[in-house]
């Protein structure tokens, strides 16, 4: 199956004010995170992008904006992958809403956490892995199952995600790092996923890049499909 970058939005004027912006319309990108945005244009240069997917949220919609034009693709809005729906605390202050009973629940035991008048954690990580899945076999079907593709979404989306690919239980999620603009690596085979990155913000990304075709004149055969098989003592 394919591989697929899983990329925070970049640094939002929220994010700065100490805010939980979950939802609210109009939350966009700071100077910091627009040029976050640009230098991963550079960063992903080389490695050829099927699909890119975004939240509805205007700052993962900056985001990806630059990267967007560079390859001459139109991102694909996918609900799926939205924010959490923090219900009443949307918009709250984060120093208020750590003296809430709730927030204690969300550090310790996430798979337990409904937000007043929004959504629970086990809820989105739900939709969002059945999200990232189906686009997932799309492209494979479409690009088959070497292609790269890009989807941009959310910090507690993407650990979520990442928790997933782990095997590890959602109340383990808060111990994964996803800060603004990381670039988070996961590789779906047939049995099992494989996270190739997490929370990386600045290092060489050629090892993404696919390797050619093999050309069906010359007598070669298909290309196999990545293996589920995990490398005995490590990678060269």
């Amino acid at each position: 199956m394919p591989t697929v970058i899983l990329l925070r939005h970049g640094r939002s004027s929220a994010n700065v004010a100490g805010v939980l912006a979950g939802r609210s319309p109009g939350v966009e990108l700071d100077d910091t995170g627009r040029a976050q945005a640009e230098k991963v244009v550079g960063r992903l240069e080389g490695v050829p992008l099927a699909r890119i997917v975004c939240s509805p949220m205007t700052r993962c919609e900056q985001t990806v904006a630059p990267l967007a034009a560079a390859r001459e693709l139109t991102p694909v809005v996918e609900p799926g992958i939205a924010e959490v729906d923090y219900g009443s605390w949307t918009g709250g202050e984060l120093k208020t809403l750590a003296k809430e009973p709730l927030w204690r629940v969300v550090q310790a035991h996430p798979s337990a956490a409904v937000f007043p008048d929004g959504e629970g954690l086990a809820g989105m990580q739900a939709r969002a892995v059945a999200a990232i899945r189906r686009h997932d076999a799309e492209v494979a079907a479409e690009h088959g199952p070497h292609a790269v593709w890009l989807a941009c979404s959310h910090g507690d989306l993407i650990k979520a995600v990442l928790a997933d690919a782990l095997a590890t239980h959602l109340d383990n999620f808060q111990r994964i790092i996803v800060d603004t603009c990381s670039i988070n690596v996961v590789s779906y085979t047939e049995t099992r996923p494989f996270v190739v990155r997490a929370n990386d913000v600045g290092g060489d990304v050629s090892a993404l890049i696919p390797p050619p075709p093999k050309d069906p004149d010359e007598g070669a055969e298909a290309e196999p499909a990545p293996s589920s098989d995990a490398v005995v003592g490590g990678t060269t």
